[in-house]
């Protein structure tokens, strides 16, 4: 039996674990992979959730090693985790002898590059994204700030040495892969991609299974009158996500369709999306704002008329995969969304699954709102099944697992 070490600074208690870590471990351990998971746990949703997650590594035969992630520390406090992780790393490798070691985005890559050339490990760097770049392109890291410039630099000269050394680079989109391999910096050595985006369980967002009956309860649950328009929402809004144009699409299509309301499913505070709001002009009765569980999500997806996310498009953004697309068009829900974000765009424009605003304003809505082209909530469904099945997603794992042991 191959054993394989996963490392995860992202939590298995956060949604992101749920929905975009375990599945696919539960996936290749039930092909013969013995995996070790050590992933950094959040207190708060770690007492909550974690007879859950320990619940669901048991039946899988996963065995999950989860550590204490500081909130809210300062960058020694990082660097204090790295060390922490890279030792746990190598204290398992002693104990278990690892063939492969998985690493979900740069910090995890610190810990596993140091295993590969140490020991001999076998090295999977699933980038999920140009990681410094987004810390950058997202006000996190200013540059003009040489504190922050020599740490960018640094994962800089990394994330070159964790594409050379890889034998396996996991790639969220054709976007980022194409950008990968056209960077000089890695001086001819191209290294082995595989692009595998954010997946999503087809049986859990399976529209067949929820009836009428279910939809009609939960409208007379979040107060939606019959004949209502629905645009919808749903997952955090963080950085990325440009709640204040989103907000103006809305407007626009209430000038065009006055029964309209506003679902957003998140766990975003209500406040701050209604603040944002009134700023212009819509009341706050034309929203909706629910915070639940993730298997709760597809039946309040399944109440959207069209489903809307706006994304700040900046070279960072080349690689990422928003975890919602496949959600929705698995559920059969046309999108809104904008152009140059990973290969969403593509895959929109590829399964006739909504329209692609290529601007932000009001006449680029207005065009978009008025066009009443048709879509088929099976297409899109099927469109999400032929891109983003689970199915799909562990057989891509499969393939890089079997050829770094070919």
């Amino acid at each position: 039996m191959i054993t394989v070490l996963y490392l995860s600074y992202d939590g298995m208690t956060d949604p992101l674990g749920q929905s975009q870590v375990l599945p696919y471990l539960r996936g290749l351990s039930q092909h013969g992979y013995k995996i070790h998971l050590v992933s950094y746990e959040k207190q708060d949703k770690y007492k909550k959730h974690r007879s859950h997650i320990q619940q669901i590594c048991d039946s899988a035969g996963i065995i999950w090693h989860p550590q204490d992630y500081v909130v809210g520390g300062s960058i020694l406090t990082t660097i204090r985790q790295v060390r922490r992780m890279r030792k746990i790393a190598f204290y398992l490798h002693d104990k278990h002898t690892f063939s492969i070691v998985h690493c979900r985005s740069y910090i995890a890559a610190l810990a596993g590059l140091r295993l590969k050339r140490k020991v001999g490990t076998k090295f999977i760097f699933d980038m999920r994204g140009f990681w410094a770049d987004e810390r950058v392109d997202g006000g996190l890291w200013r540059l003009k700030n040489p504190v922050y410039k020599t740490i960018y630099n640094y994962f800089k000269r990394k994330e070159i040495q964790f594409f050379k050394e890889s034998d396996y680079t996991i790639s969220l989109t054709w976007n980022g892969k194409n950008e990968i391999e056209s960077w000089k910096s890695l001086g001819g050595k191209i290294p082995k991609i595989e692009v595998i985006p954010c997946c999503v369980d087809l049986n859990l967002f399976d529209p067949n299974s929820i009836s009428a009956d279910q939809q009609e309860a939960l409208k007379s649950q979040l107060g939606i009158e019959k004949g209502e328009y629905i645009l919808g929402y749903v997952g955090s809004i963080g950085t990325w996500y440009m709640l204040s144009e989103m907000l103006d699409y809305f407007k626009v299509l209430q000038s065009e369709q006055n029964n309209s309301k506003f679902l957003f499913v998140t766990g975003e505070k209500p406040e701050f999306i209604v603040e944002k709001a009134k700023e212009k002009g819509i009341k706050e009765k034309d929203l909706i704002i629910t915070s639940v569980l993730h298997h709760e999500v597809p039946i309040h997806v399944s109440l959207f008329s069209k489903s809307i996310f706006f994304i700040r498009s900046t070279f960072s953004k080349k690689a990422s995969s928003p975890t919602k697309q496949g959600e929705i068009m698995a559920m059969g829900i046309p999108l809104i969304c904008n152009a140059g974000v990973g290969d969403t765009d593509e895959i929109v424009l590829k399964y006739h699954s909504g329209k692609v605003i290529d601007t932000f304003s009001e006449d680029a809505y207005r065009v978009a709102i008025q066009n009443k082209e048709i879509f088929d909530p099976h297409k899109i469904s099927e469109g999400a099944k032929m891109y983003f099945s689970l199915e799909e997603g562990v057989k891509r794992y499969l393939h890089v697992y079997e050829a770094i042991h070919e």
